[in-house]
């Protein structure tokens, strides 16, 4: 029908998802769709569960799905390994990446790519082009890739590090837990906009963050407020900026007049 929007390539269905933490509910029942093309923001308090969705879908040991189901097209992700789920084009940023002496940044990312491909399908030439130009978006300096990974990085650089592993991968989701955190102004920008520059139309971004300041420059298409382990509003991108001004706590009571 003329007028419709084209089919997504790919969707990422979240359905009725519970995760628990040392036995703790955390998640009680999460619905959310993303959907490639579509940069999507995640907000909400500290403590809601906004990081727990993002491990629960990756797998971590820690937090454990009691009921429901996450679908990457078709697919359920629940029921594959943690290796498998990163294969079938799921990417996690990390909010506190992890130090690993002794393996360059350099390294890690030619392995990262060649975990997507074979001898054949591999290209060094266009693996350097890119990761030269992503350098030049993330404003940072090539003598950065000599360096071990994330090993006395600042909170910025290991941001950075993250968004180089998301383009080195170029997943079908990419889900990044609090990219902004602990950066300042300008570092907020340079990611802001590299994430946004390597946006594709086959891939979905889920940003979880608590403030409005990164989404000025990847521009969501949705905005979901999570409270208390449940999506509690949705909206566009004029919802972020009502949460910049009025904050959470109104969120928190329209919640708790509905239950």
């Amino acid at each position: 029908m003329a007028g419709t929007n084209p089919k997504p390539a790919h969707t990422l269905h979240i359905h009725d998802l519970h995760v628990e933490v040392g036995g703790k509910e955390i998640l009680k029942g999460v619905n959310l769709d993303l959907f490639s093309g579509e940069i999507t923001a995640l907000m909400g308090p500290n403590g809601s569960g906004k990081s727990t969705l993002a491990y629960g879908l990756m797998g971590h040991p820690k937090y454990v799905v009691t009921k429901g189901e996450a679908l990457l097209d078709g697919q359920n992700l629940l029921k594959m390994p943690v290796d498998q789920r990163s294969r079938a084009g799921l990417f996690l940023g990390f909010q506190y990446p992890q130090e690993v002496s002794g393996l360059t940044l350099s390294k890690f990312l030619w392995t990262s790519y060649m975990q997507r491909h074979t001898a054949e399908t591999a290209d060094a030439e266009k693996f350097g082009k890119d990761l030269d130009a992503h350098l030049a978006w993330l404003e940072i300096d090539n003598a950065f890739l000599k360096r071990s990974l994330n090993e006395g990085f600042s909170g910025g650089e290991k941001k950075r590090a993250e968004v180089l592993q998301m383009a080195t991968l170029e997943p079908r989701f990419a889900i990044l837990d609090e990219p902004d955190s602990g950066l300042d102004i300008d570092a907020v920008r340079a990611v802001g906009q590299a994430v946004s520059r390597l946006h594709r139309p086959d891939a979905g971004i889920l940003v979880i963050t608590h403030y409005q300041r990164i989404l000025k420059y990847l521009k969501p298409d949705r905005v979901h407020v999570m409270v208390d382990g449940l999506i509690a509003l949705s909206g566009g991108r004029e919802l972020a900026e009502q949460l910049e001004l009025k904050g959470y706590d109104w969120v928190r009571a329209g919640t708790a007049a509905t239950n």
